[in-house]
């Protein structure tokens, strides 16, 4: 039988990266009370170990977008409840490919005079990149391949995973990916954690 997936990051790289990011974060704000923004729905993982590893006072929210015709253009779906003006904010995205998604966040944020905008991706799939944006905090380079767990999905499927995957066998994930999950993980419905 071909590999379906390869282990890419480990759950416990993932925690020793989220760390180190949380204490650069940490020495970059100080004083400053930073408000961590987090991107939905992918977010939601990073965002919760990020904001236990920075060790000063900040607050959290989100916002989502979604995207329409082609998949380039996005249009905001729910914003950001903490008023922003005069903020030192930090977009939180678990990844980063093309870039339109974050270039239309920071396009977002610029009328609401931030005192700063910083990024922070733990992946940063760069040789998608279409839009030049900045990033402030970057975890991991990789590559053009479609990763999952730790935030990342396929149609809301593998967001739990621990670690994160490599899809190798595509078809057979779309095909059906509760089969996909049950043929990788040994998951047969109550949790995915290889």
């Amino acid at each position: 039988m071909a590999e379906l997936a390869a282990p890419v990051v480990s759950a416990p790289e993932l925690a020793a990266r989220v760390e180190e990011i949380g204490a650069q974060i940490a020495a970059d704000y100080a004083g400053r009370d930073p408000v961590l923004v987090g991107v939905l729905i992918g977010a939601i993982p990073f965002l919760a170990d990020l904001v236990r590893a920075i060790d000063l006072p900040l607050e959290v929210d989100f916002l989502a977008l979604t995207s329409f015709g082609d998949g380039s253009r996005v249009r905001l779906a729910s914003d950001s409840a903490v008023p922003l003006t005069g903020r030192n904010v930090v977009v939180v995205a678990t990844m980063v490919d093309t870039g339109l998604t974050m270039a239309s966040i920071l396009r977002l944020l610029e009328p609401r005079s931030c005192a700063s905008v910083a990024t922070v991706t733990l992946f940063d799939k760069s040789p998608r990149r279409i839009a030049d944006i900045p990033l402030t905090y970057r975890g991991f380079e990789v590559g053009d391949e479609f990763l999952i767990g730790y935030g990342l999905d396929y149609q809301g499927w593998f967001r739990n995973l621990g670690s994160v995957w490599a899809v190798m066998d595509l078809p057979a994930m779309t095909a059906d990916p509760g089969v996909f999950a049950a043929s990788l993980f040994g998951w047969l419905g109550d949790r995915l954690d290889p």
